[in-house]
């Protein structure tokens, strides 16, 4: 027996102990500490009308901020001795990963000229990397503050590249996009005449404008890990707001591989909808398309699952058919939502090829709805769903504006209604106002600069059947409609389902019912009519 005894204890000594919490992750305290510093920065900067590291009105109000919970706080996990980490942004450069952040023009400390040019590149990674989200739980993207924090650097040497010494040989960075829309753009408003000087001067007279802001929460890599897994996490700090909570997973993603629906591959386990469920010969339709969901898990929020259900109920309370309302949601692995058509937000060309079987149908869709309600960067692209996990945003995994358009464009529904539940609608705006490709449409968005939760959603949820849409929009100032060039206002002066709302002598609830929600059989003339008018166009 004391053999046996011996040998255990000799496996137990040897057994590697579980390593305790302090050594998983820093402290609350180091934490805390470099969070407060970040937050003295952006005071210290005095908010900059341009190149700060957060839009001048949302950099006042977080200075202002002296009651209340501050940002949310991501910190990095500690990388093992000699490893690095590194930020991937989603809206950053896809062929070089760790070429968009560079350090803030706006260093304290004056020794910003030129810094920014100096390290445009880090191929040796950061030590650890803090992000605070002002606006934590908001829909993505918004600015955000981000920071690379180094290790074993003396003051001399942080503050002689304009950074921020915090002792203990910690060094801290503000840090923000490098190679940003807009940069090269001139300043608005300028007249003709300077156009003509040198490329050179302009440059001089007219500084850069754009977003440089960070805008998603960066997926935090440890340098040479080829899994990409998240290295980043939110901490509760006192003084500081809590987490949002992600949705939780209700089953395994691994079904979930990026397919290609144009490759007869197993993978690809999910089929188009059959032409003749959705567009039937002689009849027309209302339909609707909802795509919804964050870009990964930790920025997909339980809102997200309550918008797509408030505005899928609403649908159905307005006619809508269960098998016409057609959602992407999210991945295949999130938590899944009581509702009837729902596929992961993975598959782009399912998305497209949906819309333009809808548009490109003769009489296919009366009422055309969609609700957008995922990520957005600051040009206005959605950010589907990270499905190869490398935290940069694919072509396949991006759904452009320009695409949007080209998809919706000389659509044959009656009307195209757009719900836009996005951080930055503004550029969809101008595209669509600047159109003459888009009669029929009409885009419905926030006027707040920043709308977090649930507030859209809930507002339209309360769209009764009898209810005309302009009568639902005007009475409240937060909420706008744009019309395409040319599009007349009578699109909005009908009900959801097309029903006119001051008809002589009024519609009952029957007729209405009858005459306009769901689907309605079309007379034979009209469908032949229609369909020789569209020949004869093609063939010219």
């Amino acid at each position: 027996m004391a053999p046996l005894l011996l040998t255990l204890a000799a496996a137990a000594l040897a057994w590697p102990c579980p390593a305790a919490p302090s050594e998983s992750r820093f402290s609350e305290a180091r934490v805390a500490r470099w969070a407060a510093a970040a937050l003295r920065h952006v005071a210290a900067t005095q908010c900059p009308e341009r190149g700060g590291l957060l839009p001048r009105p949302q950099c006042q109000r977080l200075v202002r901020l002296s009651q209340g919970p501050g940002p949310a706080v991501y910190i990095s996990e500690p990388a093992r001795p000699g490893q690095k980490v590194r930020a991937l942004l989603p809206d950053g450069w896809g062929d070089k990963p760790g070429a968009p952040l560079v350090p803030s023009r706006n260093q304290s400390g004056g020794g910003g000229g030129g810094g920014p040019q100096r390290a445009a590149f880090a191929p040796a990674g950061q030590d650890a990397v803090l992000v605070l989200d002002p606006n934590p739980g908001a829909n993505f993207g918004h600015p955000l503050l981000l920071f690379h924090v180094d290790f074993n650097v003396s003051p001399r040497r942080c503050r002689s590249r304009g950074r921020l010494y915090l002792g203990s040989y910690e060094c801290l960075t503000p840090v923000q996009r490098n190679h940003c829309e807009n940069q090269l753009k001139r300043r608005p408003g300028r007249g003709k005449g300077r156009s003509q000087r040198s490329a050179g001067h302009m440059r001089h007279e007219e500084p850069p404008v754009g977003f440089c802001e960070i805008h998603f929460l960066p997926l935090i890599v440890v340098a040479q890990d080829l899994k990409h897994l998240q290295k980043l996490h939110c901490i509760d700090l006192h003084g500081y707001s809590p987490c949002p909570q992600p949705l939780p997973l209700v089953g395994s993603s691994s079904t979930a591989a990026y397919c290609e629906l144009n490759e007869n591959t197993r993978r690809c386990h999910r089929q188009q909808s059959p032409m003749y469920k959705l567009c039937r010969i002689y009849q027309t339709c209302d339909h609707a398309v909802l795509i919804a969901g964050g870009w990964q898990e930790q920025v997909t929020y339980p809102h997200h699952a309550q918008n797509l259900l408030l505005f899928y109920q609403m649908l159905q309370r307005n006619g809508f058919r269960q098998e016409h309302i057609k959602a992407f949601f999210a991945n295949e692995g999130q938590a899944s939502v009581e509702m009837g058509n729902v596929q992961p937000a993975t598959e782009k060309l399912a998305i497209r090829s949906h819309l333009a079987l809808l548009c490109r149908s003769l009489h296919c869709a009366d009422t055309l709805v969609l609700y957008l309600n995922s990520p957005a960067s600051s040009d206005g692209t959605m950010f589907l769903w990270d499905a190869n996990h490398n935290g940069i945003a694919d072509p396949k995994e991006r759904y452009a504006i320009s695409e949007l358009l080209t998809d919706l464009e000389s659509c044959n529904a009656q009307r195209v209604l757009l719900f836009v539940d996005q951080s930055y609608p503004g550029p969809l705006v101008k595209k669509l106002q600047a159109s003459q490709r888009h009669p029929n449409v009409v885009l419905v968005h926030s006027t707040t600069a920043l709308r977090s939760g649930s507030a859209f959603a809930e507002f339209w949820a309360g769209l009764q059947p009898d209810q005309c849409l302009l009568q639902h929009t005007l009475p409240v100032g937060s909420w706008s409609a744009v019309f395409a060039s040319g599009t007349p206002i009578q699109l909005l002066n009908v009900t959801l389902a097309g029903a006119p709302c001051h008809s002589v002598p009024p519609l009952g609830e029957e007729e209405r019912q009858r005459r306009y929600h769901g689907c309605q059989n079309l007379p034979t003339m009209l469908w032949y009519q229609s369909r020789h008018q569209q020949e004869l166009q093609q063939d010219d």
